[in-house]
């Protein structure tokens, strides 16, 4: 039996996971904002982190204290999080995703493939929508989906990625990865990739019900991460599935 620290056991997230962690059989400990992050990371095998971006740093440090794994999805993390979560990777096993159900896992995977073989007349537009108490947008599973939209046509998302459009724009960019961001009620999250081409239209999409979908992979990435040496590892690998 697997002892799984929750980072953030009373938020929306936690207390899921806290559901699914029992649903698996496995022990549960936990803390939320002000707990002793530092005595957590002794106590569990390994953590998972849906807080937020400002306690990560305290977080990593206390795994790499502990020398136990984690996995992050917090989402809105920025390039210096990256960094650190690099730095952490030389020491520890960490998982970080934009998303950890395990269907937009193969949705990634299915849209890398559609990118690579569809000629750049398809243009690529993502369309996401999340409740209204959502901080971020695009949302990480959005930027999850571009990056591997990018991956497939092997271009960087950075430079090809238009967000916020507004007013007289121009043309849209040829080549250029579209993002739309609708926020509203308690939608837990939709997702769709549009391939829009001459005179037809491809759309793959993920409609996410419950958060216990994503409380229940991200389960299944801790338990396999913790057989993992230190590096940095992905959602993808969790499932076997070929990232590039």
């Amino acid at each position: 039996m697997t002892s799984i620290g929750i980072i953030g056991s009373e938020g929306r997230m936690g207390v899921a996971l806290a559901a699914a962690i029992s649903e698996a059989g496995q022990r549960r400990c936990g803390i939320d904002k002000g707990g002793d992050v530092a005595r957590l990371a002794i106590e569990a095998d390994v953590l998972v982190d849906f807080s937020s971006p400002s306690a990560l740093e305290a977080t990593l440090d206390a795994c790499i204290a502990a020398g136990k794994p984690i996995v992050i999805g917090t989402t809105g993390l920025e390039e210096r999080h990256h960094y650190l979560i690099d730095h952490a990777a030389a020491d520890i096993a960490v998982l970080q995703t934009g998303n950890t159900a395990l269907g937009v896992t193969l949705l990634a995977h299915l849209v890398r493939e559609a990118a690579a073989r569809l000629d750049p007349e398809y243009d690529i537009e993502i369309v996401e929508m999340h409740h209204r108490m959502k901080l971020d947008a695009p949302s990480g599973t959005a930027l999850l989906l571009g990056q591997a939209a990018a991956d497939g046509r092997g271009i960087d998302l950075a430079a090809a990625c238009e967000r916020g459009r507004d007013g007289v724009t121009g043309a849209r960019g040829h080549g250029k990865i579209g993002f739309a961001s609708l926020r509203g009620g308690t939608v837990a999250g939709d997702h769709d990739v549009i391939f829009a081409g001459p005179e037809e239209m491809i759309t793959l999409s993920h409609r996410a019900e419950n958060r216990m979908i994503f409380a229940r992979g991200a389960v299944k990435a801790a338990l396999w991460l913790t057989g993992q040496k230190p590096g940095r590892y992905t959602m993808p690998q969790v499932l076997g599935l070929p990232e590039r």
